[in-house]
């Protein structure tokens, strides 16, 4: 091939470490965690920040350098961390512990059951790269993590949507009496709900937006994709509603059943989770036991091990972009 043929024609590439969920042009706030969690700090001196050596992909960082002496680096021992914790908070701290997602619920969830959860203790134990926010494939992609936890009594789980959420959700859960499961997005994180006029509240759904023709039931990031993808709906004449849910346990059982029971508009679940055992089944459990019936699709990560890339590339494989749920609801109308 001549070198004239190789300059017309570059090589495409792409890389795993395409990490950011916001769109070009998207409004973003730095690291809503970290700097949450260190202005809390500033009024509560019982707060105190955890991670195995994941503080700065975990935004803690920020808090590590504001407050040293309440910083603990324990190294890459989740066990160790979550015990620490645990200790931590029977002499009256409040810790956040932080870590991976796939580390806290494939390694530590044994010492997070008996040591925290059976016990009620009050610690935060804060996750970064949940379901499918990093393309380093099935070793870091924490896409069973809910299901895992919601088998746990006493934890409270929250999957929040963006920066707005994160910054409202950390004072809430450190007032929050009891141990907690929080998915973390870190970095530059979208800014979506703040256009709402939305407030978090533990326990708490929230009607984003009305449709006659489908009502999307979402958590986390994808309830910034189903917002895209009603937008996108809307263009064709199709009304989308956006219930958020941020806590997935326990549930705002009374909101879901309300706007799922009302008639003319199929029910779709869509979360950066595995199908299985996540807020879809969660949501069709609650319906069924309620005996409300509607017709009832979900959105969700397959139950496969999933392949490493760009999350872009990866989001449109696995149908959680904007454009694959609005074709998805399209299609099923």
């Amino acid at each position: 091939m001549s070198s004239t043929t190789a300059a017309a024609k570059p090589r495409l590439t792409t890389s795993a470490m395409i990490a950011s969920l916001a769109a070009p042009g998207q409004r973003t706030k730095p690291a809503p965690f970290g700097n949450a969690l260190t202005a809390l700090a500033a009024q509560n001196p019982d707060i105190v920040g955890l991670s195995a050596d994941l503080a700065k992909y975990t935004d803690l960082h920020i808090f590590a350098k504001a407050y040293p002496e309440r910083f603990y680096q324990m190294g890459m021992a989740e066990q160790l961390l979550m015990s620490t914790a645990a200790g931590l908070a029977r002499e009256g701290a409040i810790p956040f512990a932080t870590t991976y997602a796939v580390f806290a619920a494939r390694r530590a969830y044994d010492f997070i059951c008996l040591a925290i959860a059976e016990e009620k203790l009050n610690v935060k134990i804060i996750c970064a790269l949940p379901g499918l926010t990093t393309g380093y494939g099935p070793s870091h992609q924490a896409t069973e993590d809910i299901a895992i936890f919601r088998g746990c009594p006493n934890l409270t789980i929250i999957d929040p949507c963006d920066a707005h959420e994160i910054e409202q959700a950390v004072p809430a859960i450190a007032a929050h009496q009891g141990p907690v499961y929080m998915r973390l997005l870190r970095g530059n994180v979208p800014l979506v709900l703040d256009e709402y006029g939305y407030k978090f509240q533990i326990g708490k759904a929230a009607l984003l937006r009305d449709g006659a023709e489908a009502l999307v039931i979402s958590s986390g990031f994808m309830t910034m994709r189903a917002l895209e993808a009603a937008d996108l709906l809307a263009k064709d004449k199709v009304g989308a509603a956006v219930l958020h849910v941020p806590t997935i346990k326990p549930l705002d059982e009374a909101k879901i059943i309300e706007e799922a029971a009302k008639p003319g508009r199929i029910v779709v679940v869509a979360e950066n989770h595995s199908i299985v055992g996540g807020l879809g089944e969660a949501v069709a459990g609650l319906l069924l036991r309620n005996g409300i019936n509607p017709v009832f699709r979900q959105i969700a990560l397959p139950d496969e091990f999933l392949d490493a890339g760009a999350l872009p590339t990866l989001h449109e494989r696995y149908g959680i972009s904007a454009e694959a749920v609005a074709r998805q609801i399209k299609g099923w109308l």
